[in-house]
């Protein structure tokens, strides 16, 4: 199909438009698409441009990602799809008597007990050491100077950073750095991240090994172990991501691939597979039967 035969206008009523170029990052926050285009505009790949991006992002939009976060990737490298598995594991000494005697019946929703071995670090280090093609170091350099210098808050970031302020401001180190003026900073306010920047660094000067195994390994631990958790750096040592092969399901002339279990990707090739039994095209986008469709799928698939 070449591009005058196809139909650009969109079948719904949308404030989108298509966007023609070379390369297209795609983020939800603009500063950490730059990221990814810097990487482009260097010689980088998209592996580089995505490693730019991501860290970006838990500079920029920190309520949604961060250095202690999980990482999963789908790679086409122009033959075959590799999967990535940077999911966090649990600290070794987690069992059923562990959180039994420490929560009873309940299992805790916030602090030291709930937080796993962070994956994000080691998949950027994994896809890059298989995809990457600029330093790792130059992937890092325009997250760290996000962090180090500031960058205005965005909107739609400010508003879920304050909805959150009350369910963790109790929390050990939050109020410190999230709300450097006794709140959430406001729309356009500068927001300095020094320690992230810092952290960063020493990232990018060693491969991500430091995070692991160095400074910043035994700070996390110290922090952990601080507020009464079990992390330790044996536990930060020995996280290793896992490639894996992704699982897939044709629908409709389609075929969507997913990272398997123990991500959640299994439950959308099990919505389509609920969705294949009825005649979707038949149904306006926005109608209440389609919206309804959709989500007893979804509910069936989970």
């Amino acid at each position: 199909m070449t591009s005058h035969d196809f139909d650009w206008q969109a079948a719904y009523p949308s404030l989108r438009s298509p966007v023609f170029a070379r390369n297209v990052v795609s983020t939800s926050q603009p500063l950490a698409a730059q990221a990814g285009l810097r990487m482009i505009a260097a010689g980088g790949n998209a592996i580089d441009a995505a490693i730019a991006a991501a860290a970006a992002l838990t500079i920029v939009e920190p309520v949604s990602c961060g250095l202690g976060s999980d990482a999963f990737a789908i790679v086409w490298d122009g033959e075959r799809l590799h999967g990535l598995n940077a999911s966090g594991t649990a600290p070794a000494a987690w069992d059923l008597a562990y959180f039994q005697g420490r929560h009873g019946d309940a299992f805790p929703k916030r602090g030291p007990d709930t937080v796993t071995v962070p994956g994000a670090v080691a998949g950027w280090v994994a896809l890059h050491g298989r995809f990457g093609r600029l330093p790792f170091a130059d992937c890092l350099a325009p997250a760290i100077e996000l962090a180090e210098a500031g960058h205005g808050v965005a909107r739609i970031v400010q508003q879920k950073w304050a909805a959150q302020v009350d369910e963790l401001k109790s929390q050990p180190g939050f109020a410190e750095i999230f709300m450097p003026r006794g709140r959430a900073p406001q729309v356009g306010e500068r927001f300095v991240f020094a320690q992230a920047g810092r952290t960063l660094r020493r990232i990018a000067e060693t491969a991500g090994h430091d995070f692991y195994e160095g400074e910043t390994a035994e700070r996390i631990a110290a922090f952990i172990r601080e507020h009464g958790g079990a992390m330790s750096t044996a536990d930060l040592r020995a996280y290793e991501p896992q490639w894996v092969e992704p699982i897939s399901r044709d629908y409709r002339g389609y075929t969507l691939h997913e990272i398997p279990p123990n991500g959640q990707g299994i439950a959308a090739l099990m919505a389509l597979g609920i969705l294949e039994h009825f005649d979707m095209a038949s149904l306006h986008p926005d109608s209440v039967e389609a919206r309804h469709l959709q989500i007893e799928a979804m509910k069936a698939a989970f």
